[in-house]
């Protein structure tokens, strides 16, 4: 006798497929609020960067959500300040020093052989050879005594730093002392710093001396008239502010 197979029993459940689908809008819906979740974070973390660059209170009572490397901004504004202040007083200075050595000059009748310019190095005294030395010679003239008086008791009130510049025309030198316009033009610029820091007892540190031979020519050298103005010493009182290059 045959036996007879019992019907499967239908199930009552949801298909096994719905299971698996389930658990994957599960995923994707978790996904998804991570995703929002961590967005909201950002929002606040951004407003609350954006609060504390804004509003002087959130400095002031909160802790910034993000260390500053310079924390302390105010004060580095003072500072500028400061300096701005500092810059505009040693201006007035040099201005005022200007308008003193051209009094002097104009009393004095030197503004043939001395020239006191305003650039942006500072106050430039141009001193032509004749005014300090002798021809081929580096030792300061009595002469030139009481105008370089002046200019270190004028120095004597401001701190700026001081630059003396020698120049020379193209004519070759040949001596012992001096064998060529190198020598000759940083040894006068030296014994104009020389003179100047003895006389009035300067810093000596204040200055540098600076020989440029026949280098920097104001004029061709192509006239008496010429060669004897690019036979000279510049003085620079320098302006704080100017970065020379």
């Amino acid at each position: 006798m045959k036996r007879r197979r019992r019907p499967t029993p239908e199930s009552s459940g949801a298909p096994k497929w719905m299971v698996t689908f389930s658990d994957l809008i599960t995923l994707i819906l978790v996904f998804f609020i991570l995703l929002f979740s961590m967005s909201q974070i950002d929002i606040v973390k951004f407003k609350a960067i954006a609060d504390s660059f804004q509003q002087r209170q959130i400095l002031e009572f909160y802790p910034s959500v993000i260390p500053f490397e310079n924390p302390s901004g105010e004060p580095e504004m003072e500072k500028e300040d400061t300096q701005s202040d500092a810059s505009d007083d040693s201006d007035e200075d040099l201005n005022q020093l200007l308008s003193d050595i051209q009094k002097y000059l104009d009393e004095n009748k030197l503004s043939e052989v001395v020239v006191a310019t305003r650039t942006e190095r500072g106050v430039v005294l141009v001193l032509e050879e004749q005014a300090l030395f002798d021809s081929g010679e580096a030792t300061v003239l009595e002469e030139a005594y009481p105008f370089l008086n002046k200019v270190g008791d004028l120095l004597s009130r401001i701190p700026n730093f001081v630059k003396v510049e020698g120049h020379t025309d193209n004519r070759p030198i040949d001596t012992y002392r001096f064998p060529s316009n190198w020598e000759l033009s940083s040894a006068r610029a030296s014994s104009v710093i020389r003179y100047l820091v003895r006389s009035e007892d300067l810093d000596p540190k204040r200055f540098i001396a600076v020989g440029y031979g026949d280098t920097r020519p104001v004029v061709p050298n192509d006239t008496q008239e010429n060669l004897q103005k690019n036979r000279r010493v510049e003085v620079i009182i320098m302006d704080p502010a100017f970065e020379e290059q």
